[in-house]
């Protein structure tokens, strides 16, 4: 389960930083973009609260 919570953040993570990239580059509209950035700091501030600063079961 913590493995997918990580895969799942870092998707959210990919999703904030790549539309500004896309945006600067010409390949993306600023309407997307912010859309794009607004469902990633989600997906982020959602999931990664659940593995970050805990202890790893090992």
């Amino acid at each position: 389960m913590k493995i997918l919570l990580k895969l799942i953040s870092l998707v959210g993570l990919a999703m904030s930083i790549f539309p500004p990239i896309l945006f600067f580059l010409g390949k993306m509209e600023l309407s997307s973009m912010k859309l794009w950035m607004g469902i990633g700091m989600v997906v982020w501030m959602i999931s990664a609260p659940f593995w970050i600063n805990k202890p790893s079961e090992q």
